[in-house]
């Protein structure tokens, strides 16, 4: 294996041959950006590790820190050993301190229409209380508490709770299955759930704790849990054994302060299950110093976030990037953020501009699952709200390609608004692919550089850094403080999946393997083409799926696309591509030839796809994910997958008539 040991590796360079031109941002950004110093990438190889000491004065510890980085045990690493901390007094105390006791700290946006602000004294309240709850609950340092809740203010509310007592918790993102709460539990050993009665989808009330009672009865362990009453009269619910009402324990906990536990660094603040390539989800822990001290770095300066900003994420706390940049990020900075409830389009398409402009929001951070199907419903619903206030915009989730990068720049920014495109993982906690938007240009398509200490390689099969434009597999070579320290099931399967590839113990050179493929180019920026696993042999050729579909949404009219293959005997993997198209676009033979010729001319004409099948949306998941698992069964010709955890099931059925038809 190559040489891995200079630091300046962490910028490689390659070609480009998907990404827009470079667009600067505008002087007015950099003027007042958080981040403006050109030498900030050379000053953290430099310096590093001890760079990082920049991430953690962010933060107020109880006892400093004696060492940076420790990585006699590695891949097992440890962040600021030697020092506490407690993550809720960072995201509410110190600021209390400091005067900010009315300063908005969440303002949340109910599916209905409801409203309600927390200032940083009803948080600092509404998170003793409920922390003396828990522990009246018996919930002690260390006991993993779950909670199973949707997107209301009792979710930020449980999580710095249970950071306040020393509980880990584990969200469960509120729409997955009874059977998908029941295994996180029993694999963390869960005896405390906080859920709900239920939640309205588009409307309509939605029994949660049907699910949860479910759950709970497939489980070998008691199980004490706290229902939240959301629906009220619309879903009436009876409490059963071990079962207390959150708004009554907050009444019996009135008033009640809770001292926080000084918890050391490499203590566990949460885990977050994922899903792993055995089928079985897996547990990934974080810890609170090196987490904390990453996600509020990155918040400040990827994200260009200011305690006097309001800012949005339009994420699911359920998911990592929730954790990150809805809760710990912003409110370790002491900004406020916006929690909302809803989906995009309901109850009308402009429901996210609404309030983006009733809010004067600043950032605003979302995917480009997203902003595809905004490009889909067309100009006029940005149109119709001052969007001026925004100030920087964010995608988060997964590639971006040029055209939509530029639809939202133009249509939700005012031209000019600077875009970061980000890369990351659940494992890996923050952000650490982007451009710094007061210093880097961006690049349409591509992500950008590797942050400021952040060494990314991208690899062959044998772990060499691959040709310039070339893609490979994407890798990072050095310890990160945001970084996953194990899984909760295990030291093993941590080590097995993500350290063993492309690493070399005896050198003790130890490369993370993130599962994603990429490409760099020559200014060091990356494009990421997917997962590992999201590709198909056409012809003995290895191709990126998603690098196709990006090349298919790059033709005018496209909104969306999800491409899969199919196995023939005569003519072995042909790949068929599922199209909708924006507003307004009527789809016919003269879009399908501009979309098979797109993508001739992008990538070539052996990623031309045999079939190319018009629809009105998407198969999507609760989450926004496409399904392309059901795609591939209609593909084949197969019965249908489960359909359970899709958000619009009828659309697949629609899919298969939409494909006899053109047969």
């Amino acid at each position: 294996m190559e040489d891995r040991t200079d630091p300046r590796r962490s910028r490689p360079r390659s070609r480009s041959t998907t990404t827009g031109p470079p667009q600067r941002p505008p002087p007015s950004f950099v003027e007042q950006a958080t981040v403006t110093d050109p030498t900030i990438h050379d000053a953290f190889d430099d310096e590093w590790p001890e760079c990082w000491e920049r991430a953690a004065g962010l933060l107020e510890w109880d006892d400093p820190y004696e060492t940076v980085l420790e990585d006699e045990d590695a891949p097992f690493y440890r962040w600021f050993t030697g020092g506490r901390l407690n993550a809720a007094s960072n995201c509410i105390d110190r600021h209390l301190e400091a005067g900010r006791k009315t300063h908005a700290a969440i303002r949340w946006e109910g599916k209905r229409g409801e409203r309600e602000t927390y200032t940083y004294q009803d948080l600092a309240i509404a998170v003793d209380e409920f922390a003396a709850a828990l522990r009246g609950l018996g919930v002690e340092e260390d006991d993993v508490v779950t909670i199973y809740l949707p997107m209301i203010p009792e979710l930020p509310i449980a999580m710095l709770a249970c950071a306040r007592i020393g509980a880990p918790h584990s969200v469960v993102f509120a729409g997955l299955s009874a059977n998908a709460l029941a295994t996180r539990m029993d694999a963390a050993d869960s005896e405390y759930l906080v859920t709900c009665d239920g939640y309205y989808r588009r409307g309509d009330a939605f029994n949660q704790k049907s699910k949860a009672d479910n759950a709970r009865l497939s489980l070998d362990q008691e199980v004490s849990t706290v229902v939240v009453d959301r629906l009220g009269e619309d879903l009436p619910h009876v409490l059963g054994d071990s079962e207390w009402d959150y708004h009554d324990l907050r009444t019996r906990y009135a008033g009640e302060s809770v001292e926080p536990v000084s918890r050391d660094a490499e203590d566990d603040l949460f885990v977050m299950y994922t899903s792993g390539t055995t089928g079985e989800p897996k547990g990934v822990v974080h810890t609170t110093g090196g987490y904390l001290a990453h996600a509020a770095w990155t918040t400040r300066s990827v994200l260009d976030v200011k305690p006097e900003d309001t800012y949005w994420c339009a994420a699911d706390i359920g998911w990592i990037t929730g954790h990150s940049y809805i809760v710990y990020g912003p409110l370790a900075l002491g900004t406020t953020t916006v929690l909302y409830e809803g989906t995009p389009d309901y109850p009308d398409r402009d429901r996210l501009w609404e309030i983006v402009d009733r809010n004067a929001v600043d950032v605003f951070y979302t995917a480009p699952t997203a902003i595809r199907a905004f490009m889909k419903w067309g100009t006029e619903y940005p149109e119709r709200h001052d969007l001026s206030s925004l100030r920087l915009l964010g995608t988060v989730g997964e590639p971006i390609g040029p055209r939509p990068w530029n639809w939202y720049r133009e249509h939700v920014g005012d031209g000019e608004t600077p875009i970061v495109d980000t890369w990351w993982q659940t494992e890996t906690g923050s952000v650490v692919v982007s451009t710094l938007p007061g210093i880097d240009e961006m690049k349409p398509g591509a992500a950008g550089p590797p942050l400021p200490g952040i060494d990314v390689r991208v690899v062959d099969e044998d772990g060499e850094s691959v040709d310039p434009g070339e893609p490979g597999y994407l890798t990072l070579a050095r310890p990160w403080p945001g970084m996953a320290r194990t899984l909760y099931d295990g030291d093993e399967r941590y080590r097995e999946e993500y350290w063993e590839r492309f690493s070399d113990p005896e050198a003790d050179e130890w490369i993370y393997f993130s599962g994603d493929t990429a490409r760099v180019d020559e200014d060091g920026y990356l494009t990421v083409l997917g997962r590992v696993d999201d590709v198909v042999n056409v012809a003995g050729r290895r191709l990126s799926t998603v690098e196709i579909e990006g090349a298919i949404t790059d033709v005018d009219g496209v909104a969306e696309a999800a491409v899969v293959g199919r196995s023939s005997e005569l003519e072995g993997t042909e790949l068929h591509a599922y199209v909708s198209t924006e507003g307004g676009v009527e789809p016919g033979e003269d879009l399908r030839r501009a979309i098979l010729a797109g993508v001739t001319s992008t990538i070539g004409p052996i990623a031309r796809p045999s079939e190319v099948v018009f629809t009105p949306e998407l198969p999507k998941t609760r989450s926004g994910k496409i399904m392309r698992r059901l795609l591939e069964d209609v593909a084949r010709d197969e019965e249908l997958g489960d359909t359970s955890a899709l958000r619009n099931p009828e659309v697949v059925g629609e899919i298969q008539t939409e494909r006899q038809n053109s047969d």
